[in-house]
């Protein structure tokens, strides 16, 4: 498959124009961790969005999980589309784009919000993924790229550390200016709601898609005004491409599954936290209570992703990985069959396993594909649409309860564990080349 991720070096050196050097690309970095931040905080409010619009449309554990199922399709059906316009035209612009497009999503909230519709809602949330999904194709491997192979892990863990501080202050956003702010959010679970007051909860995501759209044409804004240093490429010639084989590498294919199915336990896990620790038998709280728990959750993924880049200085990242698989599944099997407060920390502990898992798979993923680099960076952010299979759990827990439905995360957490003991050793590496600044 002949797929490119983005205008970074296709070997695994990223090398800037003449008058970019070292702090040109330590600038660069501090942008692209603000954008980190941005579609972080952005994917995460959907966390309080979900409850809040089965409460609005009175939708079963499947239809609320659909809504983020449309989210992560955006992912496999943008992917190769954004590469191709960031070829076009450049990486600079491309986030520009990306932001704009996802404005135009947040406004069509508001949209959905005064009609109300539940229709509307998926193509308004569909709109914002395509242009998360622009960003994600070229920041996640230019990050990777832009230095030595050995901290290449450390490197991303660290960026994506600035991905969970906006994913830990979302829900603090989403559980004040939405749930808190209507009648489903800061009601009992056994509460029914009448019509009006199911009219009148639909109007609570205007203001803070208003805020989310004015704050991304800002920063579109910055961007297009920022000098960032344009990077060069060198490219496997049209002739030798034949010869090359993405296939040969078994990291990549064991990594693009250890993503796609990384994210189901990852997305499973934050779209139902609120209904799971709402439920008598565990917390029992009101959403909006517990959406103030799901910012311990992402918390504990900034907290475990800027220990992970310590940790991976001096240890593997295949055995930090590994470390974490065992935790997280050992966790969401105390979540499954324990009730209470064991059950509800469990599952927020979960968030601090987690952490690593989304940049270590990918720098693994991608580890000694020289010149095939942005072909398997482009497939490992496709791999991101496993998220939609979120559905997936939805069903589950409509057929055999909510609780139960965790068996299939901690199953999830038993292939990445496989993938860090023998996936991601790399076969038919390319000699490793120093990025220059």
């Amino acid at each position: 498959m002949h797929f490119v991720a983005g205008p970074i070096s296709s070997n695994r050196s990223a090398t800037a124009a003449p008058a970019a050097g070292p702090a040109n690309y330590t600038s660069a970095l501090s942008l692209l961790a603000s954008l980190f931040f941005v579609w972080g905080f952005i994917t995460v409010i959907n966390n309080t969005l979900l409850p809040h619009l089965r409460s609005v449309f009175e939708l079963n554990y499947t239809q609320t999980t659909l809504i983020e199922s449309v989210w992560f399709i955006a992912y496999f059906i943008a992917s190769i589309p954004s590469a191709r316009l960031i070829e076009r035209i450049g990486y600079k612009k491309s986030m520009v784009v990306g932001l704009c497009i996802m404005a135009v999503g947040a406004l069509g909230m508001i949209l959905a919000a005064q009609l109300p519709s539940y229709y509307v809602t998926l193509v308004a949330l569909f709109t914002i993924a395509c242009g998360i999904t622009l960003l994600q194709v070229a920041a996640n491997p230019y990050v990777a790229v832009v230095g030595p192979q050995q901290t290449s892990s450390a490197r991303l863990n660290l960026v994506q550390a600035f991905n969970s501080l906006g994913t830990m202050f979302a829900p603090l956003f989403g559980g004040y200016l939405i749930l808190g702010r209507s009648t489903g959010g800061t009601a009992g679970t056994d509460q029914v709601l009448t019509q009006a007051e199911r009219l009148a909860d639909a109007q609570a995501v205007q203001l803070p898609y208003l805020i989310v759209a004015v704050v991304l044409v800002l920063l579109a804004v910055v961007i297009t005004r920022y000098p960032l240093p344009a990077l060069t490429r060198s490219r496997v010639a049209k002739a030798d491409r034949g010869a090359h084989s993405l296939w040969r590498h078994r990291n990549l294919v064991f990594g693009i599954p250890a993503m796609f199915i990384y994210l189901i336990a990852e997305i499973g896990v934050a779209n139902l936290f609120i209904n799971f620790v709402s439920q008598p038998h565990i917390g029992n709280l009101t959403h909006e209570g517990a959406s103030h728990y799901l910012f311990l959750l992402w918390g504990g993924m900034m907290v475990g992703r800027f220990v992970g880049s310590i940790l991976m200085r001096s240890i593997s990242a295949e055995k930090v990985l590994g470390g974490c698989a065992i935790g997280a599944c050992i966790v969401m099997l105390v979540a499954t069959f324990t009730t209470g407060p064991t059950a509800m920390w469990a599952l927020v502990t979960v968030g601090l396993f987690h952490s690593v898992m989304f940049p270590t798979i990918f720098t693994l993923g991608i580890r000694g594909l020289g010149p095939l680099t942005e072909e398997g960076a482009g497939l490992l952010v496709m791999a991101i649409a496993g998220g939609a299979l979120v559905v997936v759990q939805g069903w589950l827990a409509d057929m055999y309860g909510l609780q139960m439905s965790f068996l299939l995360t901690a199953a999830c957490e038993l292939y990445v564990l496989f993938y860090a003991v023998w996936g991601a050793k790399p076969t038919n590496a390319f000699p490793d080349e120093p990025a220059q600044g």
